[in-house]
This record gives structure tokens, C-alpha cells and sequence, in this order.
């Protein structure tokens, strides 16, 4: 006997008299908005819109340290800090603010917790990669010894690499041996003696060049006693570091796919082929689809992690997951919304290879 064979009356029943409630509901039917496909406005606090009103005021193109300050007056600085000038947000508040500026530029600034950092009136940096130690920080070659003559100080020699903000960082995370121990040195640029402390530019860079990057060179650099980091050794630290650093980068890719992609679709009502639109080529249609569809889960995806992270339940491993899978689908949607422009992709004027 066949599953609609058992019982004929109730199944004839159903399909004479529909629910009316369940009518209206499979009919029912929602705007579709492009721009915010799974409707995440609905699913943010009060608090967590408000960033997104705020930053509209400060994109910009062009690094400007005093855009940092404003920002600073704001408490966008270090947003999940209670006191010290900072905003003290939740986690989510804080995704939104980085997808927000990346945005307009891939770039995410991470200062320390002084209310003088968090005003944007001094900036920050964190030193830990090596000319010869990316990947593998572990091996990091630099140095930190007791001071011979000075109680209480240290002196730090080694080179550090690809560092956002070091040309101009007033305050520096230096990560170093010390006893065959990683431990973590606050340097400040304006107490170091002349020539122990080299902060040169990485010049001529493909991407990023809006976000200013340089080396860390110490030689003979005297740091007291009373900057090194308490309570923190071996690779804990920084990692602890790092994965802050990862979450936001999950946030700020998507906001960096979300620009490309709205550019990218804006420019497709435009131009014409064949005497319609690119947009109605079912082709370019696809590319957009795909990289909407990308933003609108890494989206969601970030979103969890941010929650589980307000209440103290995100692992690493979870942060590392949609770092990962954010920057994969960013990446490979900035090089298929590249394709839409075709040559006009080249140049900067259409802002599409900028991220």
C-alpha cells in the first residue's frame, strides 16, 4: 500500500481545504534587496547599525593620520575597549566597523589600549614577522639581553618585516628572545637613541598602497624593564594577537567584496553590447550572483563567530575557518567582477583592482 493510499479521506480533505494561514504564508512574499541579500539588517542591535551610519561620514581614499584622529573621537579605535576613550562595543559592532573601512580600502589598523591610541593621537604597530621567519615564528632570530650597566632595561637587536604602520608608529610591539623565551617589548619611538631604532618604508607595492607598511630595524635599542609585556610568554601572545587580527580580516574582506561588487554592478547597468545592457547577459549575471551570494554567507558566517565570541565561546579554530573562507571568496570575486570591466579593469579610475 502506497504512502497516499492510506489514508484517501484525510489526504483528499487537505487538498480540498487548504490552511489559510499556510496559503497566505507560502505566498507571502518579501523585497529581494540586492545590496543586503540576506536581510542582516534584521538581525543587528540598535547599537550595531549605528557604526555602520557613522563610518559613511569617513571613507576615504586616501590614508590621512588625521582621519585616525576622528575616528579616535568617535571611540572606533580599539571599539571592544571599555574606558580609555574607546567605544567599548560588542565583537559584532566592532566586524562592522572593519568591513565598513575596508570598504574603502583593504586595510585594518590594531592599536593598544591607551587612551592616547585610542584617540588616534598616537599610532601603533606589531612586530612579529621576520625577513626570514614568516610562517614560522617560533624561529624568530630576535633578541633581547639584560642591560650590562642599566638595572632594570633591556637591549633589543634584530629586523622585523612587512609591518603595518612602522614608518610611522609612535608606539612599537616588538616580539623577541629573551633566555631562548618569546616575550613582547613596548618600545616608544620618541625614548630610543639615535640609530638604535630604523622604521624604513616598503616602497613600491602592488596592493595595499594606501595602507602604509615599512620594517623594524633595532640595533643596540635600550627598552626598560617596565615594557615588557607581564604575564605573557612564548608564542600564546602574539597568537592571541593574531587571531584578533584574523577576525577582523574576516569582516574586512567581505566589506572589500561588497564594494567591488556594488561597483561592479552599477557599472554593468551602464554600458551597452549588442543594444542591451551588460547586466542582461546571462554571463555577467552569473559573476554577479556568485559574488553576492559570497558576501551574503561570509556575511552570516562572521556574524556567529562574532556572537560565540561576545559570549566566550569562539575557538580559534572557528576565526581561522572564516578568515580563510572570507579571503578565498573575496579574492577570487575580485578577480571574476574584474572580468565585467574588461579593459577598463586596468586602470583606477573604476576603483575595481584597488582592494
Amino acid at each position: 500500500m502506497s504512502l497516499f493510499s492510506c489514508r484517501p479521506r484525510l489526504v483528499a480533505k487537505a487538498v480540498i481545504k487548504p490552511s489559510t494561514s499556510l496559503f497566505r504564508c507560502a505566498f507571502t512574499r518579501a523585497p529581494f534587496q540586492w545590496h543586503d541579500p540576506l536581510n542582516m539588517q534584521e538581525v543587528l542591535t540598535d547599537e550595531e547599525r549605528l557604526q555602520l551610519r557613522i563610518l559613511d561620514a569617513y571613507r576615504s581614499e586616501n590614508y590621512d593620520r588625521k582621519i585616525l584622529e576622528e575616528m579616535g573621537e568617535l571611540g572606533l579605535l580599539g571599539p571592544t575597549i571599555d574606558g580609555y576613550g574607546c567605544a567599548g562595543v560588542s565583537s559584532v559592532a566592532a566586524g562592522l566597523i572593519t568591513r565598513e573601512v575596508e570598504k574603502v580600502d583593504s586595510g585594518y589598523r590594531s592599536v593598544m589600549p591607551l587612551e592616547k591610541l585610542a584617540r588616534g593621537k598616537l599610532i601603533s604597530c606589531f612586530g612579529l614577522t621576520e625577513p626570514n621567519h614568516g610562517s614560522d615564528p617560533g624561529s624568530l632570530e630576535t633578541t633581547a639581553v639584560p642591560h650590562p650597566t642599566k638595572k632594570d632595561a633591556y637591549i633589543l637587536n634584530g629586523a622585523k618585516t612587512w609591518i603595518t604602520n612602522s614608518p610611522i608608529a609612535d608606539i612599537l610591539l616588538v616580539w623577541a628572545k629573551l633566555d631562548g623565551v618569546i616575550r613582547g617589548f613596548v618600545i616608544q619611538r620618541d625614548q630610543c637613541a639615535p640609530g638604535t631604532l630604523e622604521t624604513p618604508a616598503i616602497k613600491d607595492k602592488n596592493g595595499l598602497r594606501a595602507s602604509i607598511t615599512g620594517m623594524i630595524q633595532t640595533d643596540g635599542c635600550v627598552v626598560p624593564a617596565a615594557n615588557m609585556l607581564p604575564n605573557v610568554t612564548g608564542l600564546k601572545g602574539p597568537f592571541s594577537c593574531l587571531n584578533s587580527a584574523r577576525y577582523g580580516i574576516a569582516w574586512g574582506t567581505i566589506g572589500a567584496l561588497e564594494d567591488r561588487l556594488d561597483r561592479a554592478r552599477t557599472y554593468t547597468l551602464e554600458p551597452k553590447q549588442f543594444n542591451k545592457p551588460l547586466a542582461q547577459f546571462q554571463l555577467i549575471r552569473k559573476k554577479l550572483a556568485d559574488a553576492s551570494t559570497d558576501a551574503a554567507f561570509g556575511l552570516q558566517a562572521a556574524l556567529q563567530v562574532g556572537r560565540l565570541k561576545d559570549k566566550g565561546l569562539a575557538a580559534p579554530e572557528m576565526i581561522s575557518m572564516i578568515k580563510r573562507q572570507n579571503c578565498d571568496r573575496a579574492l577570487s570575486g575580485a578577480r571574476t567582477l574584474q572580468e565585467v570591466f574588461g579593459g577598463n579593469a586596468a586602470t583606477d579610475e573604476y576603483h575595481i583592482g584597488r582592494h
